[in-house]
């Protein structure tokens, strides 16, 4: 019997409220903002966020084309998403990981989150934990934008 490969872990401290953190997880459009380690991008994003959902995040890195695809295993807004995770370019498709992410309240504004990614193959582990300590970052960016952006003037009703 073999050992299983520890997990990716990544735990940082962001600039928002827990609902803030998890909708921005739900959210295709804000989750291809922060979502891919650059340089990689996300082309598209498909999102189902409930349990039994589906979704994927097609990606380009440096000219490679590949997807990242799952089904959501537990939702519980806004302190828990569950989910696995499969790459298109792991060299057996039938490997399906499971990401884990926990929001808790830190403070009275900011979230503790953490984001566990078992059960990967062993020679990805390192690879992921850098690339979401990079998403990590790249979420508090966003955040932080979103909270130094004007708020939205309300429109005026036409003549």
């Amino acid at each position: 019997m073999t050992d299983a490969p520890p997990p990716a872990v990544v735990q940082r401290v962001l600039p928002a409220s827990p609902s803030e953190v998890f909708a921005e997880w739900v959210d295709p459009e804000a989750l291809a903002e922060w979502m891919c380690p650059c340089p990689a991008h996300a082309t598209k994003v498909a999102l189902d966020p409930r349990v039994g959902g589906r979704y994927r995040i097609d990606i380009e890195d440096s000219g490679e084309q590949f997807y990242v695809f799952g089904t959501y295993l537990e939702v519980a807004p806004p302190r828990l998403l569950r989910f696995s995770w499969v790459c298109s370019t792991w060299e057996d498709p039938a490997v399906e990981s499971i990401v884990t992410v926990t929001l808790e309240p830190r403070g009275s504004t900011d979230t503790f989150m953490t984001i566990h990614h078992a059960q990967l193959p062993a020679d990805h582990v390192e690879n992921h934990e850098w690339g979401w300590a990079g998403i990590a970052e790249q979420l508090v960016t966003a955040l932080e934008l979103r909270r130094s952006a004007p708020p939205a003037r309300p429109r005026r009703p036409g003549p």
